[in-house]
């Protein structure tokens, strides 16, 4: 039997691009930016080469029995908010409610706030987006604001949540 709970967060390689566009389903966009490289492996490709080339970025591949089966990773920002890390993160559908995304959420803050010169790291979710919004709260985030109609996915124009983390709040262990 595999055991999902086991997971590693490392770096994104090349060899991923095929695993992570066969667990970027059609489930997993829907809650993404339109940015995201979906099922796409060339995109998948691009997004890797982004990833481990650009020093305001920090991405990290979610890692379960070899295969890369989710991201996250956080963009630091830059002129005024250069204090601040906007988190995005995500996991294919067979590895979901199993605590892998909670616990490489409080693995990556911790990760973020020993090595990066960041206060707050925030997230923002869809409204619709249950799960995530759970997951932030069980990673000890706060919602700070709800943007009304601010996103269109899909034709549709949604609500956006700001969850907000501070160092002096993080959850390290």
């Amino acid at each position: 039997m595999t055991d999902f709970n086991q997971y590693l967060l490392r770096p994104w390689l090349h060899s991923d691009a095929a695993s992570a566009a066969e667990y970027a389903t059609f489930n997993v966009c829907k809650y993404m930016s339109d940015a995201f490289p979906g099922g796409d492996q060339s995109k998948w490709e691009e997004f890797i080469e982004f990833a481990n080339s650009n020093p305001s970025a920090f991405y990290r591949a979610i890692v379960v029995n070899g295969s890369a089966v989710g991201g996250i990773g956080v963009l630091i920002q830059s002129d005024i908010m250069r204090l601040n890390a906007e988190l995005g993160y995500w996991i294919g559908e067979p590895f979901r409610g199993r605590g892998i995304m909670t616990e490489a959420v409080k693995e990556m803050v911790a990760l973020v706030f020993d090595t990066f010169e960041v206060n707050r790291i925030y997230a923002t979710p869809f409204e619709c987006n249950f799960a995530s919004q759970r997951v932030l709260e069980k990673a000890g985030f706060s919602l700070e604001a709800l943007l009304e109609k601010v996103a269109i996915k899909n034709g549709v124009l949604i609500d956006e949540l700001i969850y907000a983390i501070r160092r002096k709040n993080s959850l390290k262990e």
